[in-house]
């Protein structure tokens, strides 16, 4: 079974697939799985165009499509689209950094709830959490913001089992006696390796979900710290107050090049041009950058390579028609880097990606 042909994308979605969206170490968790399971790092991460050294390093956030990259690769060599559950449920609380800690540290359930719902999107941006009331019990509803069809169910299934892992840990009971998870997606051929985790699992609901009886939101925490707990708030804050900046000049400068160059076309903008958008000299922005161990044509060649790949497999564009999009005036010199970026020609890495097969039960 091959990919079927791409619809016509925008620069828009383009844009939002190759921007930064998630921390290193949800793909790290995946990497560890494979591990476990006994693959090597060659295996693990062939084809999907990441380097083990700079995934394991640091902490820039990987987007959605080197993220979509692993999680297809671990799918197929697994052959178990349910992976998800697997390696949400395995997430340990220190996983979330800040937010783990405040919410370990927390009086009740109820106070872990709203904390998550406001400081979920620290860590990514691809799902909103909200928590409703529903009759008898609360539901943690997921929000998504983004979609890969193709890794959707691996996404909501981390997601859930991440979720239930956490409240596990902060509570001391089972939940997955307590809880119910409900996905927005049809019952896969795979449904009963869902039921076997161990929560009560249903499929087709409107949305993606963690339902939860009422009177759980009252239930003391584990470890209360009041302290601990006022920290961690703190460097949430702090961190939430830096992300979601209105003048977009605070956080890693080396993500606000790189979303600066997604939105260009055609003509990208000078190292000068750059920093006088950021409000400093070409010198100061060499120094900022070189702090964040990249440079300039690092993130130029990166957002190129990653359009370039992008165009190829999601739409119909003909090579010379990226090559012009991407600010080539010559479709050789494209052709002869992409070779150098991927190993391929823009044509074969076409041909190749859209003959990889899919799982099928």
């Amino acid at each position: 079974m091959t990919r079927p042909a791409p619809s016509a994308p925008t620069s828009a979605q383009a844009a939002d697939w190759l921007a930064p969206a998630l921390h290193p170490i949800y793909a790290r968790l995946i990497c560890a799985e494979m591990r476990r399971r006994g693959f090597d790092e060659a295996q693990i991460l062939a084809g999907t165009r990441l380097n083990w050294a700079a995934l394991h390093e640091g902490q820039r956030h990987l987007s959605l499509d080197e993220v979509s990259r692993l999680i297809r690769r671990a799918i197929h060599l697994t052959q178990a689209p349910w992976l998800g559950i697997t390696v949400g449920w395995g997430t340990q609380l220190s996983a979330h950094g800040p937010v783990g800690v405040a919410a370990m540290s927390c009086d009740n359930v109820g106070q872990a709830l709203a904390l998550i719902q406001r400081h979920v999107g620290l860590r990514q941006s691809l799902i909103a959490l909200t928590v409703q009331p529903d009759g008898q019990d609360v539901a943690l509803v997921a929000q998504e913001r983004l979609q890969a069809p193709d890794v959707r169910e691996y996404i909501l299934g981390h997601l859930m089992g991440a979720g239930l892992r956490l409240l596990d840990t902060l509570t001391g009971l089972d939940m997955t006696r307590l809880a119910r998870v409900e996905f927005a997606f049809p019952e896969p051929p795979w449904g009963e390796a869902y039921r076997q985790w161990g929560p009560d699992v249903r499929f087709g609901a409107e949305h993606t979900a963690l339902i939860l009886p009422l009177r759980l939101l009252a239930h003391p925490g584990l470890a209360p710290d009041p302290q601990s707990h006022r920290m961690a708030l703190r460097e949430c804050e702090r961190l939430w107050a830096q992300q979601n900046d209105p003048r977009d000049r605070l956080g890693p400068v080396g993500d606000r090049i790189l979303k600066a160059l997604l939105r260009c076309e055609g003509r990208y903008p000078r190292l000068d041009e750059l920093a006088e958008r950021e409000h400093v000299s070409p010198r100061t922005l060499i120094r900022k950058l070189r702090e964040e161990g990249l440079t300039y044509q690092q993130l130029l060649d990166r957002v190129r390579e990653d359009l370039a790949c992008w165009w190829l497999l999601h739409s119909d564009s003909s090579v010379d028609a990226i090559a012009d999009r991407l600010g080539y005036q010559d479709t050789s010199n494209f052709s002869r880097t992409f070779r150098r970026w991927v190993g391929m020609t823009p044509s074969d890495f076409r041909r190749s990606a859209r003959a990889q097969p899919t799982f099928t039960p």
